[in-house]
């Protein structure tokens, strides 16, 4: 016997950004419901007890009796469902749900939806600076700066989205205009039990999608619903009907529509192919929502990037610079390192390690010998990416970043990029990804 309630009383379980942004939404609607959080001091505990002291909150263990006296947990991205107290009360008829199901349901506008391993940060804002150079009322959050719920507004005329596969696994119909997986590699595999767990979360973007967009060199990211809608394609190679690669004419590579030459990719500030790549997938997802080509294009001119995402930082003696801390995983210092390492005259020495989040690093060996001088090896996981590297390359191992950042300046020669691209997680020596970056490009900025 189902023991919910049949009020509609919902339960917000977990009180950090997304938590608050559901809190604000279900007090402005009249809806019944009640916060819990595992923390005993959770992020907005504070704000919540000022704006909202009527709301009842929880706080430590979960209790499942009283979860159970919603019909709905709107569970933050955060928790993992599979936490036991989730799945007791969605056992006794519970249904578990999230910010991103509550948003698709209430917006009124079509929704651009991006998901993947890496980039999809940049290629977000991206299109949501094509849309408003086009003249669109668009909204830019999700995943990405401001939650999604806080967006919601009757002006809006486009919602631009970067989800993760958190929320995506509380997402039952996102119901997008145009969703893409931009691409897959292995991720948060402390949180699930492998690649193939990681791709079907991923995979729920495009339930409901009436467009799709592709990397056709990327078989992971095809949708593995089987119904017939418009597919769009990006890749760098050279581009097929509905799609979007690269060209060459008089051995200048642009950037390419079918048959059509779009712009040199010399005319990009950002360096390098993964960011040639993530510029494709933009013009593929604007133009599946039907952007104008010259906005599109000249917002690719305008982009300079995105903090911590391969952003260059300095130039010292014929040597740049690039903090790139926001590569969290194998997939995304990959990119980063195949991606500038073909880019520039002389050789990467690499800044790598952290918390490797129980990833295979075996992956990086063949780049790491095709573009690294040297790497240079520091946090918790230092140990296990040298073994996984193997001795093709110069190993050095630091207790700090200002050392790492001093080795890379006496190893680098010039026409070299000393590239801060860590494979790994920042939490077990800084705050956050942003911090890790931050003093990097300090002790970057302090050479002489």
């Amino acid at each position: 016997m189902s023991l919910i309630a049949s009020d509609h009383f919902r339960i917000v379980v977990g009180l950090g950004k997304s938590g608050m942004s559901l809190v604000r939404f279900l007090a402005s609607r009249g809806i019944a419901f009640a916060v819990a959080d595992t923390r005993a001091q959770p992020p907005e505990l504070e704000t919540l007890r000022r704006d909202y002291p009527q709301v009842e909150v929880r706080c430590g263990e979960l209790d499942v009796d009283f979860l159970c006296r919603a019909d709905e947990l709107y569970v933050s991205p955060g928790l993992a469902l599979a936490t036991p107290a989730l799945q007791h009360a969605a056992a006794r008829g519970v249904r578990l749900s999230g910010d991103i199901e509550l948003f698709a349901r209430n917006a009124k506008a079509p929704i651009v939806a991006i998901s993947g391993s890496n980039a999809k940060s940049t290629v977000t804002t991206l299109v949501g600076e094509m849309a408003a150079r086009a003249g669109k009322r668009v909204a830019v959050g999700g995943n990405l700066g401001t939650p999604a719920l806080d967006l919601l507004d009757d002006d809006i005329e486009l919602y631009v989205l970067e989800l993760s596969s958190f929320q995506l696994e509380t997402t039952d119909q996102l119901n997008a205009e145009v969703a893409t997986v931009l691409n897959i590699s292995e991720d948060h595999m402390d949180r699930y039990s492998g690649l193939p767990a990681y791709h079907l979360a991923k995979h729920r973007i495009f339930r409901g999608a009436r467009q799709v967009v592709v990397n056709r060199q990327d078989a992971l990211t095809r949708p593995l619903l089987t119904e017939d809608r418009p597919c769009w394609t990006f890749g760098l190679n050279a581009p097929d009907f509905k799609s979007f690669g690269l060209r060459e004419v008089d051995g200048e590579k642009y950037l390419a529509y079918e048959f059509q030459v779009l712009m040199p990719v010399r005319e990009l500030k950002v360096r390098g192919s993964h960011n040639h790549s993530n510029a494709l997938a933009a013009l593929a997802l604007g133009h599946a929502v039907g952007l104008p080509f010259e906005a599109m294009l000249e917002s690719l001119r305008q982009f300079a990037g995105l903090a911590h995402r391969c952003q260059w930082v300095r130039e010292l003696r014929g040597v740049n610079f690039y903090d790139d801390s926001k590569a969290t995983n194998v997939g995304a210092a990959l990119a980063a390192i195949e991606g500038l390492g073909a880019d520039i005259e002389g050789k990467l020495v690499l800044i790598a390690g952290g918390d490797g989040k129980g990833a295979d690093f075996a992956a990086l060996r063949e780049p790491v010998a095709r573009h690294c001088r040297a790497v240079v090896l520091l946090g918790r996981d230092a140990e296990r990416l040298a073994q996984a590297l193997g001795d093709n390359v110069p190993q050095v191992r630091v207790k700090t970043l200002e050392e790492a950042v001093q080795r890379c300046a006496e190893l680098a020669q010039v026409g070299d990029a000393v590239l801060l691209s860590p494979a790994c997680a920042s939490l077990d020596m800084f705050k956050n990804f942003e911090e890790r970056g931050r003093l990097f490009a300090q002790a970057a900025g302090g050479l002489t």
